[in-house]
């Protein structure tokens, strides 16, 4: 099967994203109303202003991003061998497209630092990763998240014994959505 980007391979159902963006929305829900605030301010801020306060968002909600994971993995405790294989498809899905240069002239960093700053992206919910998405100067420069960009197929490895196999024959790793290289 071929997707409208060319890739071969299986695609997220809507309802496997629905799922994926209502835990991530779980998880940070119950660390309280700081995160929360700072999750808001880089969705409402007007990208490109310049407002060095509201970059530092980025560095303010560090600290709450292993906690975050932390819930989002109580939150899986009883995930099945496919319901994690689903749920890393989709972080896969949506890692790789945002995967473009004018996300990385954003964000910068390396091969493995854009990853991780698209991990970011993603960990801190679907409002951002859209914001970013429609225009990237919404992103944060070298804000990063490296657990995020493998968290599902780690947790499989971990109670499964193996990689999930998502089927999606795309990668998550910077640079392989040529569409959005081709600057």
């Amino acid at each position: 099967m071929t997707d409208t980007t060319g890739n071969v391979g299986r695609r997220p159902t809507r309802a496997d994203e629905a799922r994926f963006w209502a835990l991530v929305e779980s998880a940070w829900e119950s660390l309280g109303a700081e995160p929360a605030a700072l999750r808001r301010a880089l969705v409402e801020r007007t990208p490109g202003s310049g407002d060095t306060d509201l970059c530092t968002v980025g560095d303010w909600l560090d600290p709450f991003l292993d906690p975050f994971l932390d819930n989002l993995r109580d939150l899986c405790a009883q995930a099945s061998s496919q319901d994690l294989a689903d749920l890393d498809r989709v972080v896969e899905r949506k890692l790789y497209e945002i995967d473009r240069s004018d996300i990385h002239e954003a964000t910068d960093g390396s091969d493995d630092g854009f990853l991780y700053c698209r991990g970011f992206i993603v960990a801190l919910g679907r409002e951002f990763y859209e914001a970013v998405s429609a225009d990237p100067a919404a992103a944060i420069l070298d804000a990063e998240c490296e657990r995020m960009c493998y968290f599902f197929a780690h947790l499989h490895r971990e109670r499964f014994g193996g990689w999930p196999d998502t089927g999606s024959g795309i990668s998550r790793e910077s640079a392989s959505n040529a569409a959005g290289w081709r600057d």
